[in-house]
């Protein structure tokens, strides 16, 4: 165990000093000039040294004594090549010649440390190849795609429910809208009405003051000297022309009379079915089911529009005819159900 962790211990520093080596300060242009640098060493000293990064140093501790000695040779001996570089002096004995063959040796490791290499490098990627990983991975991938389905279904939920939320606010609106001017009309013709009323009770006023003088002054019309009757003809003729005056003023006062109930009458009923009109959609909410809204429409319906007594007419002994009888709704009412014919 001791020669396992020694050997380990060795490799790791050897391994990460050359994965962390930076080839470009091996040139050094600055010191060797233009034509003594080591420029033509940079290449392949980086194929070298990426052949040694491609080897994760998390994996060492798997490796048995032998492949991490192994290991940790390579990796010193190239390095030792490398530092040679780093440290050559243009004063030594045939510098030039040195710098050549130094060249050359960079030149030709790449083969001989990849034969040696290439096993560990292949372990090393399997190793990171870890397919439980991937599955887990994936699993997340998948769960975390259902989750963000999940979230934009709720979502596209929540917009449609928000949607048809408007929708019916825009229907009841517009259905609110639609009765409003429905009973607008009915108001209309109420207050048209209300105001001929107005003006045909201020005529029946009018006539009836009319005829009363009338009858008033006829009682003195023989006292006028060129109006007293001298004979039983005259007399006859002054009292046929006098009822027949008084006939005329009656049948005027009448027509006014009938006139203003007329109007006063359909001004009350339009009145009344603008305040039902306006009143309709507390009914239409109560209903329910369609079944008892239909029922309880038809019924309010009828009685909106049916012949009203407003006691300006002489309909109010008229019977309102109903659509069907409220024991034939009863079923409708209560369960839902059609009701008999």
């Amino acid at each position: 165990m001791a020669n396992q962790s020694e050997a380990l211990e060795r490799a790791k520093k050897s391994l990460e000093r050359i994965q962390k080596f930076d080839t470009a300060t091996l040139p050094r242009e600055a010191q060797l000039g233009q034509d003594a640098n080591f420029n033509e060493a940079v290449e392949p000293a980086n194929r070298v040294t990426n052949l040694f990064r491609q080897f994760p140093i998390e994996f060492l501790p798997e490796l048995p004594t032998n492949h991490l000695q192994q290991l940790g040779n390579q990796a010193d001996s190239f390095y030792n090549l490398l530092s040679q570089i780093e440290t050559f002096n243009l004063k030594e004995p045939d510098a030039y010649n040195k710098r050549n063959q130094l060249i050359e040796t960079i030149r030709g490791q790449y083969e001989q440390y990849f034969v040696s290499l290439h096993p560990l490098i292949s372990y090393g990627a399997s190793r990171q190849r870890d397919f439980s990983a991937i599955e887990r991975d994936f699993r997340a991938s998948i769960q975390r795609s259902e989750d963000a389905a999940g979230e934009s279904m709720q979502k596209l939920q929540g917009v449609q429910q928000d949607a048809q939320r408007i929708l019916d606010e825009v229907r009841k609106v517009a259905a609110e809208q639609g009765v409003s001017q429905q009973a607008s009309y009915f108001q209309a013709e109420s207050a048209s009405h209300e105001a001929d009323g107005a003006i045909w009770r201020n005529r029946t006023i009018g006539v009836a003051g009319g005829l009363a003088l009338y009858a008033v002054a006829s009682i003195f019309l023989h006292k006028v000297s060129w109006l007293t009757p001298v004979s039983t003809y005259e007399a006859a003729q002054l009292a046929l022309s006098k009822l027949l005056i008084f006939a005329v003023l009656a049948y005027v006062l009448l027509l006014c009379a009938r006139n203003f109930l007329s109007h006063k009458h359909n001004a009350i009923v339009n009145k009344h079915r603008q305040n039902a009109l306006l009143t309709f959609n507390a009914l239409v909410n109560a209903a329910g089911s369609d079944d008892r809204r239909d029922v309880i429409l038809t019924y309010a319906a009828a009685c909106i529009f049916a012949p009203q007594d407003t006691g300006y007419s002489k309909v109010g002994g008229t019977q309102m005819e109903l659509p069907a009888s409220i024991i034939q709704a009863i079923p409708r009412l209560a369960g839902g159900g059609s009701a008999p014919h």
